[in-house]
């Protein structure tokens, strides 16, 4: 087939003809290109693009209030706040306390590592202390998840009870079993099936489902407190230091430990900003100012309306509503901002559902797990992974009719949730320690000051917390206090060994990562050195992996 050459000039209208026939945008169609044209480069001198190689423009970095507000859509939720509000104005030191030595932290730690090596908790671990004990990091921030689905859902199933306006069954054992078994399953189903319904609408059910509820409650709790209604709280300074009747009257701070947790997954955001350095610590001090008055706010305004013997963990917020609602005589409220939360708490429910799974299976693939649990559908979902998470949730879910107290089960599983999810901040701390002094030539976009001291409180914290998660809190009855520790204790042991167990008895054959995918395993910096460059001798030492091999079916080293 003969081509018709373009007669037109540079600027006309006229049709241009490829060498296919096809016809192609004139010039007057196309932007410039930010090199300039071959006559006219910019800057003055430049070669222009590649061949094939798309228009450049100008870099997009996230501001500092923008990496803030994310942060504060991460971390911040509502299903904690009932177990603080019995403290009333205490709630505001035991907010504050674990916000200063364990969420900035975990957020300016987590933020170098994220900004020195890619793949999260896995890679931060392995490259500082080998593949064994990495492999027990990625399980433990997979399991803790997998313990607090019971929370979130039971959470769920009280709000649940108000919108059919039968606030009975929020104490109910076995409504809230029942309830957590069909919206886990439930939602396990829309998972296998490939769906991304919920994690479409994420974002507005969080607006929806947290935020316009915590705005409400503040703007119901200043309405209540202006117009001379009493508070069912003190309101004097002295009451914000907590009561002290022994150390069982401060424990349900652990809880709050568990509300800050996830830092270190958005922490890769920092790579997103012009200038990491000062920029990130602005938005830290910012996200976490916003978090603390999300939490403090709406737990001081659920305490003035509501009378202590009545809170319960999980119907505090849905409680308080009613006396406002009540109060102004428009009950038909309470059901309505019940059903909202109910759905915003649900919708967070499927949008984990899969998520911190794929990084176990990430890890999994490359011979840490058995095959059958690497295992996945036509749809890519990993079933294996699924299968078993969905089995310990049924287990956990037998808490609420085995445990007569509905609230000491609740508090239970936040207990097991924490400790098991301050493990891996105690291996993450102790990581970032390590890899300062043995890998200090890696290029890390952000670098903590003080990273020793930071992280130094941030690892002491965590221990004491994890001490705190064994003891039962005072006034929670259904377990004694030397059953309550042995409970939580036994869970954490039978969740937390498992990885042990699966790495002494790996096999070669269980990696089942493709030729391509074990090509690529070993490019896990951010910022890697230019080719043909030295690395340092620090950043070249293999971790240590412990007995065995390093990563079974490979000789791969620690990578710099």
């Amino acid at each position: 087939m003969s081509t018709q050459p373009s007669t037109s000039s540079p600027g006309a209208t006229g049709p241009h003809i490829r060498a296919d026939g096809t016809h192609a945008p004139s010039a007057d169609h196309v932007k410039p290109h930010p090199f300039g044209t071959p006559g006219a480069r910019t800057p003055p001198g430049h070669t222009g693009p590649a061949i094939g190689a798309p228009a450049v423009g100008p870099a997009t970095y996230m501001s500092v209030l923008q990496l803030a507000m994310l942060t504060v859509v991460v971390v911040a939720s509502l299903r904690s706040l009932p177990a603080i509000a019995t403290y009333g104005l205490g709630s505001v030191t035991l907010f504050v306390i674990p916000a200063i030595v364990f969420l900035v932290p975990t957020a300016l730690v987590a933020a170098e590592l994220a900004t020195g090596w890619k793949g999260g908790v896995f890679t931060w671990a392995r490259e500082a202390f080998g593949e064994r004990v990495g492999f027990v990091a990625i399980w433990l921030q997979w399991i803790q998840n997998v313990v607090w689905y019971p929370t979130q859902i039971a959470f769920i199933a009280a709000s649940l009870s108000f919108v059919i306006n039968d606030q009975g069954l929020a104490s109910n054992g076995l409504y809230t079993a029942v309830v957590i078994l069909v919206l886990y399953w439930g939602s396990t189903l829309i998972t296998l099936a490939g769906g991304n319904l919920f994690a479409k609408v994420g974002s507005w059910s969080g607006i929806f489902g947290t935020l316009l509820p915590a705005v409400m409650l503040i703007v119901f709790g200043a309405i209540w407190l202006s117009t001379g209604e009493k508070s069912e709280t003190p309101l004097e300074a002295s009451a914000v230091i907590p009561p002290w009747t022994g150390i069982a009257s401060i424990v349900l701070i652990v809880s709050n430990v568990l509300a800050y947790a996830g830092m270190e997954v958005n922490a890769v955001h920092a790579n997103d900003m012009k200038n990491p350095g000062r920029g990130f610590p602005r938005s830290i001090a910012i996200a976490t100012g916003l978090i603390l008055l999300v939490f403090i706010l709406p737990t001081i305004a659920i305490s003035v309306a509501v009378p202590k013997k009545e809170l319960g963990v999980t119907n505090g917020i849905n409680l308080a509503f009613k006396e406002f609602f009540d109060h102004w005589n428009i009950a038909w409220g309470t059901p309505l901002i019940s059903l909202l939360i109910a759905l915003g708490a649900f919708a967070s429910v499927v949008t984990w559902i899969a998520g911190p799974s794929r990084g176990l299976l990430a890890a999994a693939r490359t011979g840490l797990l058995p095959p059958a649990l690497q295992r996945r559908n036509k749809a890519g979902v990993q079933v294996g992974i699924l299968g078993v998470q969905g089995i310990i949730v049924t287990l956990l879910a037998l808490l609420f009719v085995l445990v007569p107290n509905g609230n000491t089960a609740f508090i239970a599983l936040v207990d097991m949730a924490a400790a098991l999810y301050l493990i891996m901040y105690m291996l993450m701390f102790a990581a970032a320690i390590r890899l300062r002094r043995t890998q200090p030539d890696v290029v890390r976009t952000y670098r903590t000051p003080a990273l020793k001291l930071v992280a130094g409180v941030g690892l002491a914290f965590s221990a004491i917390a994890f001490v705190l998660a064994f003891i039962r809190p005072s006034g929670f009855t259904g377990l004694s206090e030397v059953g309550y520790p042995l409970v939580v204790g036994l869970v954490v042991v039978v969740l937390g060994g498992p990885p042990l167990l699966f790495y002494a008895l790996r096999k070669p054959t269980w990696d089942k990562r493709t030729a391509e995918e074990r090509a690529t395993s070993d490019g896990v910096l951010v910022n890697p050195p230019p080719a043909g460059s030295t690395p340092s001798s620090a950043a070249s030492i293999p971790p240590p992996a412990g007995p065995g091999t390093g990563q079974p079916g490979t000789s791969r080293p620690a990578t710099s």
